[in-house]
């Protein structure tokens, strides 16, 4: 019987070794693979979304005086926001007050001038008509007025922002500017123009509290500028 030579076992035997450690190679990466899973990043969270809140939930004594003539307003325009977004936005007033950042993972249920249109139409409703917009101002008609045209209210959000006078210190800032015409058939007349501005202290310095402070300053410059067209509209 022909009997291995030295040199032919030391080859078996190098053989036999490399496929065991390749094997065991496997093994082992299978095993780190495995044990692995639970360390791969978890799936990122997703934005958040905020609104103003449900709005007035009863009518108070207030509400119920004589109604106030009808006013039309027309949609909100933006003028330093980007158009359509919905995004949450912050300033670093103490690193950086130019440069306006969005957070990421909170989002606005829909853009703001949207949202701060709900709350002008909420808080000037609770004593007058208000007409859908400008259009439909244009052709309504009150009888109770002897046919006039109703002023139109117009309003530019120039900002709206969670601003950050210090890393734990922030306010939510709310600034429109706000138009009243009075439409006639050879045009229109300019009867009053304000800019208002409103802060809210934001109770975290976070997206959540940030958003509850802008939400509280739409509430109060809703006041405000029901309070100033009921001045000069009458």
């Amino acid at each position: 019987m022909h009997t291995p030579s030295a040199r032919q076992r030391h080859i078996a035997t190098k053989s036999v070794a490399a496929r065991a450690y390749a094997a065991g190679s496997a093994g082992v990466l299978v095993a780190m693979l495995l044990s692995g899973c639970g360390a791969l990043p978890a799936a990122p969270n997703r934005p958040v979304s905020y609104d103003f809140g449900p709005g007035p939930t009863s009518y108070t004594a207030t509400d119920r005086r004589a109604p106030l003539p009808p006013i039309a307003l027309a949609d909100v325009e933006a003028t330093g926001l980007v158009e359509g977004s919905t995004a949450v936005q912050y300033r670093l007033a103490y690193a950086d007050a130019q440069q306006l950042r969005p957070y990421t993972l909170a989002r606005w249920t829909q853009p703001p001038v949207q949202l701060v249109q709900q709350a002008l139409r909420t808080q000037l409703g609770q004593r007058r008509p208000v007409l859908q917009d400008a259009d439909a101002a244009a052709q309504a008609r009150d009888t109770a007025r002897g046919g006039k045209l109703p002023a139109v209210l117009r309003i530019e959000l120039e900002e709206f922002s969670h601003v950050f006078t210090a890393p734990t210190d922030s306010t939510g800032l709310l600034r429109l500017r706000a138009t009243l015409v009075d439409p006639t058939p050879a045009g229109e007349t300019l009867l009053g123009q304000r800019v208002f501005i409103v802060q809210k202290p934001a109770p975290t310095p976070d997206a959540a509290g940030g958003t509850r402070a802008l939400a509280a300053a739409a509430r109060q410059v809703a006041e405000e500028v029901d309070e100033w067209v009921g001045a000069v509209v009458r």
